[in-house]
């Protein structure tokens, strides 16, 4: 928690973590530590903004910032949704776009439509009991699912899954489809909240400045 007066981050690896970094070097805030690749080291300083920066799993990312083992984080807004932590979310960065939907063989469409009982397959068990139960009202059993949940209608394991949908390709060439949209998504920016109390001034100042970058990059 803003130990000796550094913001330290959490970003989740792949290409959040890769894109939020090229966003901040093109702010001016980089980490060069960071470009080594055959580097072993686990946290990167830049001493000079007083920054920290460490890359882990995703999921694992509100649960860093939650518990004030990072000041703030950057995940996807189905991880924040998903893990449900008490964490602030302050900015939508804008990148990694993509849809929270639900998918099925078309013939699952009435199945939907009539609040039929039908088995639901997903990686993401909170986000899909959250949109049955509370927003359609509809009684699922929620079936849940680490790998390809596209198999879950293939192999008669659920009716339809709840995953993130990019491009659609995947789902077209096993015979699915969008069959109803849950909610949109994007890379978030999420704050402890007690350092959100201690550090007021620079994080709100940094959320600024990020939030004024991005919208003129839109």
């Amino acid at each position: 928690m803003s130990e000796n007066g550094y913001l330290t981050f959490a970003l989740a690896k792949g290409r959040l973590a890769n894109k939020t970094l090229e966003l901040f070097e093109q702010m001016g805030i980089t980490c060069d530590e960071m470009k080594d690749k055959n580097s072993r080291k686990l946290i990167f300083v830049n001493e000079e903004l007083k920054l920290k920066f460490f890359l882990s799993k995703g999921p694992d990312v509100p649960t860093y910032v939650e518990y004030g083992a990072a000041d703030i984080g950057v995940v996807g807004r189905d991880t924040v949704l998903e893990e449900n932590r008490n964490v602030y979310e302050v900015l939508d960065l804008g990148f990694g776009k993509c849809r929270m939907c639900v998918c099925g063989p078309a013939s699952a469409r009435e199945l939907l439509l009539h609040h039929e009982r039908i088995r639901v397959a997903s990686k993401y068990p909170n986000i899909a009991k959250e949109y049955f139960y509370d927003k359609k009202h509809q009684t699922v059993d929620i079936i849940k699912l680490n790998g390809s949940v596209e198999l879950g209608p293939l192999v008669g394991l659920s009716e339809v899954i709840v995953d993130i949908v990019e491009t659609g390709s995947t789902l077209r060439e096993n015979g699915l489809e969008v069959l109803e949209e849950v909610c949109g998504l994007s890379a978030r920016m999420i704050v402890n909240p007690v350092s959100m109390q201690m550090e007021r001034v620079r994080i709100q100042e940094l959320v600024q400045r990020i939030r004024g970058f991005v919208d003129r990059k839109e």
